[in-house]
C-alpha cells in the first residue's frame, strides 16, 4: 500500500514576522526586513546588515522552564512547532506520541551560547554555565519538542548547512512513506546573530554591505538572518481519517550531493536533485510551477541556478515563476528550507507568487521570471523549494495541491 504524505500544520517564526499568518503578509507585500545592526562582544564590535526577529520575548517568556534556560535556537523552534501543531489540531497521546517522528535541524546549532560562553572565558575568566553542552548540541531543539509534546518516535538533529531544513522535512517524508511514523515535525532552526559568528561569515567575503539583490546584477552576497520554519507532515490516510484540513501533499523530494567543491556551486548536482524531486509528478505546464530558488545573491549561486532549472525545465523554462524570498528575510542557513517551505505552501495555496525585491538590474547569466519587486497572482499547482549548500549538498521539495 503506498503511504503518501500531506501538511496538516506549519509554523514558522521569521524575520517578515513571527506567525505564518505575519510571515505571509509580509511575503506578498514585499516588505525586506533586511536593516543594518551593531554587535558587540566586550571590546569587539561589528556592524553589518541581517534579518533579525524582533518583538518575540513575551512569547519566549511563556515557554517551559527548560525551554527558558535554552539557547535561542531551540527557543524559536518551539515557537514554530507550538503553531504547525495547533494548526494539525493533532492530540499527541500515548499512542500517536510512540508514532510520531521528530526530525528538527540547524545548520550550526547553539552558537549564541557559544559567543558568550568564549567571550566570559577569555575576556572575563568566567567558567562557562552549567548547561552549556545542552544548549549548544544541534539536537537540543528537537529533544526539547519531544519533551514538550511526549513524542516518542524517531527523533534527531539533521545538520547539512544550508540544505538542513529540506533534508529534514525529506528525512520526516521518508520515515513515514516508510510505516517508521504517522507523524511528524519537521523543519529547521538557526539563530546565529552574534558577534563571533558574523565576524566568520564576514571573513568569507560573500557577505553583502547593503541588502541582498538576488539574481540583480548589481548584487553584492547574502545577508544571514534568524528564525524557524516547522511543518507537520502527516500520512495521507491517518489525516484523513480523522478529517484533518490538509494543506498541500508533499509530492517529491531530491537530495544528492556535487561531489567537486565546498564553495562552488555545480549545475549537474542542483539540477539532478530537482529532477528527482519531480520525477513522480506529471507537469505538463511550467506556467502553473513555482520555484522558491535558494537565489542567496551571491556571484555564484544564482547563475549556477539559473542553468540548473534551464536544464530540469528545457524550452518550459521561460514560463516557470521563481523568486528568492531571501531578498526580504535574509538567509536563515540551516533553517532557510523550513522557512521556504512555508513560503511555497503559501504560494501554493494563495495563487501568489512572492517577489524577489531589491531586483533592479537584468543579468544576462540569471534570465528567468524573478518575479521582480511585485508579488503576482499565478495559479500554481506544484512549487518547488530548492536548498543548495556549502559542501555541494542539495535537497530540493516539491508540494502539490491536493
Amino acid at each position: 500500500m503506498t503511504r503518501n504524505v500531506v501538511v496538516t500544520g506549519m509554523g514558522a517564526v521569521t524575520p517578515l514576522g513571527a506567525s505564518v499568518a505575519d510571515f505571509r503578509n509580509g511575503l506578498f507585500a514585499g516588505r525586506c526586513a533586511i536593516q543594518k545592526r551593531e554587535y558587540t562582544a566586550d571590546r569587539f564590535s561589528l556592524t553589518v546588515p541581517v534579518a533579525p526577529i524582533d518583538g518575540i520575548e513575551a512569547r519566549i517568556k511563556e515557554l517551559s522552564p527548560q525551554l527558558m534556560r535554552a539557547d535561542r535556537f531551540s527557543q524559536l523552534a518551539a515557537l514554530a512547532a507550538e503553531e504547525a501543531a495547533t494548526q494539525s489540531g493533532l492530540e499527541f497521546n500515548d499512542a500517536l506520541g510512540a508514532r510520531t517522528a521528530c526530525i528538527i535541524g540547524t545548520g550550526i546549532g547553539g552558537q549564541t551560547t557559544f559567543d558568550t560562553g568564549y567571550i566570559s572565558m577569555l575576556c572575563r575568566e568566567r567558567r562557562p554555565h552549567p548547561l552549556t553542552i545542552l544548549k549548544v548540541i544541534p539536537n537540543a531543539a528537537a529533544s526539547h519538542l519531544t519533551i514538550t509534546y511526549g513524542v516518542r518516535g524517531p527523533s534527531f538533529a539533521v545538520s547539512s548547512a544550508c540544505a538542513t531544513g529540506a533534508h529534514a522535512i525529506g528525512v520526516s517524508a521518508e520515515l513515514i512513506k516508510s510505516g517508521a511514523a504517522d507523524v511528524a515535525f519537521a523543519g529547521a532552526s538557526e539563530a546565529i546573530l552574534c558577534y563571533g559568528a558574523l565576524e566568520a561569515w564576514k571573513a568569507m567575503h560573500i557577505l553583502s554591505d547593503e541588502t541582498c539583490r538576488p539574481f540583480s546584477k548589481n548584487r553584492k552576497g547574502l545577508v544571514i538572518g534568524e528564525g524557524a520554519g516547522v511543518l507537520i507532515l502527516e500520512e495521507e490516510s491517518h489525516a484523513k481519517k480523522r478529517g484533518a484540513n490538509i494543506l498541500c501533499r508533499l509530492a517529491g523530494f531530491g537530495m544528492n550531493a556535487d561531489g567537486k567543491d565546498m564553495i562552488n556551486p555545480d549545475v549537474n548536482g542542483a539540477a539532478g536533485a530537482m529532477s528527482l524531486a519531480l520525477k513522480d509528478l506529471t507537469v505538463s505546464d511550467a506556467s502553473q510551477v513555482y520555484v522558491n530558488a535558494h537565489g542567496t545573491g551571491t556571484l555564484l549561486n544564482d547563475p549556477t541556478e539559473t542553468k540548473a532549472i534551464r536544464s530540469v525545465f528545457g524550452a518550459g523554462a521561460d514560463a516557470l515563476a521563481v523568486s528568492s524570498t531571501k531578498s526580504m528575510h535574509g538567509h536563515l542557513l540551516g533553517a532557510a528550507g523550513g522557512i521556504e517551505a512555508v513560503a511555497a505552501i503559501l504560494a501554493l495555496r494563495e495563487g501568489v507568487v512572492p517577489p524577489t525585491v531589491n531586483y533592479d538590474e537584468p543579468d544576462p547569466e540569471c534570465d528567468l521570471d524573478y518575479v521582480p519587486n511585485e508579488a503576482r497572482e499565478r495559479d500554481i499547482a506544484v512549487a518547488l523549494s530548492n536548498s543548495f549548500a556549502f559542501g555541494g549538498l542539495n535537497a530540493v521539495t516539491a508540494f502539490e495541491k491536493v
